[in-house]
């Protein structure tokens, strides 16, 4: 009976040991997905950085030139309205005398149609 119940002891103390080895195998796995799931995103954000900087280079390079056309069609603008601006100051006083002289030198004379009924 002795022998019988060391053998039942020894068969539950290997059983024991089978159950810690897959618990062991079990928390291994779980390590190891953790550990590859953080490398995977780990890997995906700096993919994901390389990506945004590329982009952003080549924004910066399309934007740069829309940029420096923009500045350049500001300027022109600018340009346009100091030479409108000078224009207009150097005409103004003579379209003004000419204006009032219109309007106030008047000379009264019939028209040519005009006849006279008796």
């Amino acid at each position: 009976m002795t022998s019988q119940s060391q053998g039942i002891q020894q068969l539950l103390q290997a059983e024991k040991r089978a159950k810690d080895k897959l618990d062991e195998a079990k928390k291994r796995k779980v390590k190891r997905l953790r550990q590859a799931k953080e490398e995977a995103v780990a890997e995906t954000d700096q993919y994901r950085m390389q990506m945004e900087k590329d982009f952003r280079l080549k924004q910066s390079k399309i934007m740069g030139s829309q940029s420096h056309l923009s500045d350049e069609i500001e300027e022109q603008t600018l340009e346009k309205i100091k030479e409108l601006n000078r224009s207009y100051n150097k005409c103004m006083e003579s379209v003004i005398k000419q204006l009032l002289s219109m309007v106030c030198d008047m000379k009264p004379e019939v028209h040519v149609n005009y006849r006279a009924t008796n």
